[in-house]
């Protein structure tokens, strides 16, 4: 993951904590009926709002990383073209191995298929 986009996940990790945090603060404060709750029920929804912005960020900062840069990974069309060469090469060590153990002599296909 590159630099910018780690650094922008981190702090919405942060954020969407501390936006946790207050929601079970609050909850406590509500079930104690505190006064308090209605201040920390303020504060919850704020940072709530804030830990979406903060996520969206991680979003915008990725597709804008990806723009600029191109991706880092290998297309998935160089890994489709390695397999097809390995396949090929694997057929044809199968195919020359079973010509091998034929070349032999002809006789043993022809009494194969008459069933000896």
């Amino acid at each position: 993951m590159p630099e910018p986009v780690r650094t922008a996940a981190v702090r919405a990790m942060l954020i969407g904590s501390v936006a946790l945090i207050l929601v079970v603060i609050d909850v406590l404060l509500a079930a104690g009926h505190s006064w308090l709750s209605a201040p920390a029920l303020l504060a919850a929804v704020f940072v709530s709002i804030v830990a979406a912005w903060a996520v969206l960020d991680v979003w915008v900062t990725r597709q804008v990383w990806n723009q600029r840069n191109g991706v880092l990974s290998s297309p998935s069309s160089a890994a489709r073209a390695a397999r097809r060469v390995r396949r090929r090469e694997h057929r044809a060590a199968r195919a020359a191995a079973r010509r091998r153990k034929r070349a032999p002599g002809r006789t043993t296909h022809i009494l194969r298929h008459l069933g000896a």
